[in-house]
């Protein structure tokens, strides 16, 4: 460790914001980078702890005190040959990762954690900015053929290690462009999308095939993939959405947020769209769901125009410090505030919609809560109870539903005789990640529900490794933590 009292030296130092009245007015990320100088100081507050707790709070094992030391030294090559070892994409993870590790990092016992993501996207520009990173075809190629379902992060990263692996990958995705919703459901403000265009270039440059438009289970049989590959990774999500059971739910207004979000990202990527607009313009919107889609639904409302954005959330607020029951190194359940929530909107905790309301020709005009407490047993799980007495009704144009996922489309599934669970997420092992039928693999929010991209990029990766091992009897393809140096 090259800077051994850092972290006695240097307080925690995060990225500016551009104004909210300067950034609201378009879709670009509004982030402003520290000076190198700067990260070399965030790097050096990385402890030479005994035991670094940040590796198992990261999903892929990344080797983060190495980097970081790397950072500290000025070493930026070395530092982005360590990151890219365990992580395919840390320039998606830099942005999107709610970062686990720094909640995990011994420094944040009682002090401001390690700025790790941050330092993890700075190395990774760096190395786009220096040209370090370029495609790495394989030497030789095995001659098997891989099929990935799905270009999610789980996809990309399984077709890229199995690539390295030297099998021919094709990767079929059903939208217009790969990258799921890394692009369809991630707004630009957050990542803009030249950051996937790029990775993907070097990945075709690799010789990974896409098949963009392709339908899987509907232009192409599931069962037609099946005689044509060696092996089939599905990597297509968990995208049947939860949907809210009251009264009115069906009213004009009542949109589900991933039919809003995709829409306006096609729309500032001038990709044409089906169905009606739809826009919050000069609208009072309410966003229910408090968690990332939530926020991106907020940020959202607010650039397209919205008179007010409200954001409903049925759990309590959260403490800013770690609740009770929630210690480190695991994760906490605080009240987490997005540069979206800083934008204008309300927030409302303890809250349950009861009915919507509609005008004569069924749009959506006002909308019923009820306050509730969650009432805690011991032994059991807590149970919610509306208050007396609390009903309220809010004028809304327009309410953008972010609830969250309930499991998996399941066509490919039947096609292809797949057991699943009973959110009809795909059943498979953890330990290799097959399924009930020889061939067939299942990573990320397939197979275990929707969940985070780092744990998609780690399970695409861990999934690659068994694949290989059943087309090649042996794998050489690295497992969580293990690092493939030297490969940028």
């Amino acid at each position: 460790m090259g800077k051994i009292t850092g972290f006695l030296e240097y307080d925690r130092k995060d990225e500016a914001y551009a104004p909210v009245k300067e950034r609201i007015k378009n879709y670009k990320e509004f982030t402003k980078p520290l000076k190198e100088s700067e990260l070399k100081n965030q790097g050096a507050r990385c402890m030479d702890c005994g035991i670094p707790f940040c590796h198992s709070g990261c999903p892929l094992g990344n080797l983060i005190p190495d980097f970081n030391d790397a950072v500290y030294k000025g070493k930026w090559e070395k530092a982005a040959e360590i990151l890219h070892s365990t992580n395919n994409f840390p320039e998606f993870t830099g942005r999107l990762c709610p970062a686990p590790c720094e909640e995990a990092c011994v420094l944040g016992i009682n002090e401001p954690a390690v700025s790790i993501e941050n330092i993890e996207k700075n190395i990774v520009e760096t190395a786009f900015n220096n040209g370090w990173v370029k495609p790495e075809a394989p030497l030789t190629r095995t001659g098997k053929k891989v099929a990935v379902i799905g270009s999610g992060p789980a996809g990309l990263a399984a077709a890229q290690q199995l690539n390295r692996a030297g099998h021919n990958v094709t990767v079929f995705e059903r939208d217009e462009k790969p990258g799921g919703l890394l692009r369809y459901g991630i707004p630009d403000f957050k990542m803009e999308k030249n950051v996937i265009d790029r990775r993907l270039e070097i990945m075709e440059q690799e010789g990974i095939e896409f098949k963009n438009g392709v339908h899987v289970g509907v232009d192409i049989t599931a069962t037609e993939l099946q005689k044509e590959f060696d092996s089939i990774v599905l990597c297509g999500g968990a995208t049947v959405r939860r949907s809210l059971p009251v009264p009115g739910a069906d009213a004009k207004g009542v949109v589900q947020a991933m039919d809003f979000l995709p829409q306006n990202n096609r729309k500032v990527d001038g990709i044409p769209f089906e169905g009606e607009e739809i826009s919050a313009k000069d609208k009072k919107v309410i966003v229910i769901g408090g968690g990332d889609t939530g926020s991106d639904c907020i940020g959202t409302s607010i650039r397209q125009g919205a008179t007010s954005v409200t954001n409903f959330e049925i759990m309590p607020k959260g403490t800013t410090d770690r609740p009770e029951g929630q210690p480190w190194p695991f994760w906490p359940m605080r009240l987490r505030t997005s540069s979206s929530h800083k934008e204008g909107a309300d927030r409302v905790f303890s809250i349950s919609t009861k009915k919507f309301d509609t005008d004569k020709d069924g749009n959506l005009k006002s909308l019923v809560t009820v306050e509730v407490e969650w009432i805690k047993q011991p032994g059991q799980r807590p149970m919610l109870k509306e208050v007396e007495g609390t009903e309220k009704e809010w004028d809304c144009d327009l309410v953008l539903l972010a609830l969250g996922f309930t499991g998996s489309e399941t066509t490919v599934a039947d096609q292809l005789n797949l057991e699943t669970d009973s959110r009809t997420n795909i059943k498979a092992s953890a330990a290799d990640y097959k399924t009930n039928i020889p061939g067939v693999f299942v990573a990320g929010d397939q197979r275990r529900g929707q969940s985070l991209i780092v744990w998609a990029i780690s399970e695409g990766r861990e999934a690659a490794h068994y694949v290989d091992t059943y087309l090649m009897g042996k794998s050489d393809l690295p497992l969580k933590g293990e690092g493939d140096l030297p490969r940028v």
